[in-house]
């Protein structure tokens, strides 16, 4: 249950900051020209790579894997709602501001709804990575709960090779899930 909770927490905070960034990035050309370098530099670096420095900032408390979590989660969430923006149909915001609508009526009435589906893939993209950083830093971390301590409980137990298979199937398992339960959310609000 710890590693499920950080794990909903982690997809909610990155949804929280990727979200609202790549709907400023995809559609303020100047901001996405200006920030191209830095995400650049930061996207490729791996998540399990920041672990020691994550834990001399932040300690082996529960933030650590969460922040982790957060920052290996943001990318799918936030390129998937940039290129989204990038497929938006002219003629939808053309049509808007005849209309009358101004810029931010432009960007919740029509950006944010055509480009839900992309971001629902990014989040369902996240999650399954979220998953994937929480455990590995619960493994390498010396976490005291969660399904990577008991994983790595067992694997240092004599014989116990029968807890890390079950520990394996159970994040398997929640992987599993998270994809089908967000599957089922992208189905249900955006069956167009």
């Amino acid at each position: 249950m710890a590693t499920v909770l950080a794990v909903l927490i982690a997809i909610s905070i990155a949804i929280a900051i990727a979200v609202p960034g790549g709907l400023v990035l995809g559609s303020v050309p100047a901001v996405r020209h200006a920030t191209r370098a830095v995400i650049e530099f930061l996207r490729p670096i791996p998540s399990v790579a920041l672990i020691p420095l994550a834990l001399v900032m932040l300690g082996f408390g529960p933030e650590t894997k969460i922040t982790l979590a957060v920052y290996a989660a943001l990318w799918p969430i936030l390129f998937n709602t940039i290129y989204a923006l990038d497929e938006l149909d002219p003629l939808l915001v053309e049509t808007s501001r005849v209309f009358g609508t101004g810029r931010v009526g432009v960007l919740f009435r029509v950006a944010l709804p055509s480009a839900l589906p992309f971001v629902l893939t990014g989040i369902r993209l996240a999650a399954t990575t979220a998953l994937i950083v929480m455990v590995s830093v619960e493994l390498m971390a010396g976490s005291q709960i969660g399904l990577g301590f008991f994983i790595m409980e067992a694997r240092s137990g004599p014989g116990r090779m029968d807890q890390v298979l079950v520990g394996t199937v159970v994040a398997g398992a929640i992987g599993v899930l998270l994809n089908s339960g967000l599957e089922r959310v992208r189905r249900r609000w955006v069956a167009w």
